[in-house]
């Protein structure tokens, strides 16, 4: 059960020209990159969550009570996931406005580097539990050189988090179950990892379904030889 959070006056600024949120620099330490982007983890959340129209799956996108947020208030999560919102209200504002859509997003994680640890585990903790974002989690791809571990991942109660459990399977294998995606968030061999409980598999990488592309493409022409061959004795 939560409850909704309260914003402070000063958390506005005077004017937000365009009707859009301001922009913010991608970061510059490939962490997005390596561990979200080139993996293809978006479009596999995107094709299992489904309702494209109303589910947000996106990175480095701001988060602010509305436009108006002063930038020192906006959070920019590696990724962000939302349900029963308008996509393209987020798209238009080039953010997320927690006033617009009448609730926080769903989910939040970040991704360790040496220059954003320390505020990742302190302060934007404080800061997604004020905005009221239902869970937000940590990865860390180093194995916990950077973070106080290799994956944690919190659970808002009340207006507090409280940490999701984190099992360990082995020194290169970590994960937590997420109540909100109904997923559970994997660590392995420095890799994110989703993996859906109810069918035992995990969402696929790009070159996993590309894999999986070409073995259905492989099969297809054996089928085809085969029948040809049984027609043609």
């Amino acid at each position: 059960m939560t409850t909704k959070p309260i914003k402070p006056a000063s958390v506005y600024a005077p004017e937000a020209p365009g009707g859009q949120f301001p922009e913010f620099p991608p970061r510059d330490d490939m962490q997005n990159a390596l561990h979200l982007d080139d993996q293809g983890h978006q479009a596999a959340l995107r094709r299992h969550l489904g309702n494209p129209d109303t589910t947000v799956v996106i990175g480095e996108v701001p988060i602010g009570w509305n436009i108006h947020t002063r930038r020192e208030v906006i959070r920019v999560p590696d990724l962000l996931i939302a349900f029963n919102v308008d996509r393209a209200l987020v798209v238009a504002e080039m953010g997320y406005s927690i006033d617009e859509h009448g609730k926080a997003p769903d989910f939040a994680l970040e991704l360790a580097s040496p220059n954003t640890a320390r505020n990742d585990e302190r302060g934007k903790r404080i800061d997604y539990a004020n905005f009221g974002v239902r869970e937000y989690w940590r990865f860390d791809g180093s194995g916990g050189q950077w973070y106080q571990q290799p994956l944690a991942g919190d659970v808002l109660v009340g207006t507090e988090y409280r940490p999701v459990e984190i099992h360990r399977v082995d020194d290169q294998r970590y994960w937590g179950h997420s109540e909100v995606l109904n997923l559970d968030v994997c660590w392995e061999y420095g890799e994110v990892r989703f993996y859906y409980p109810a069918s035992g598999e995990y969402l696929l990488t790009y070159d996993e379904t590309d894999d999986a592309r070409r073995d259905a493409e492989e099969r297809i022409r054996q089928l085809e030889a085969e029948n040809r061959r049984l027609r043609n004795p």
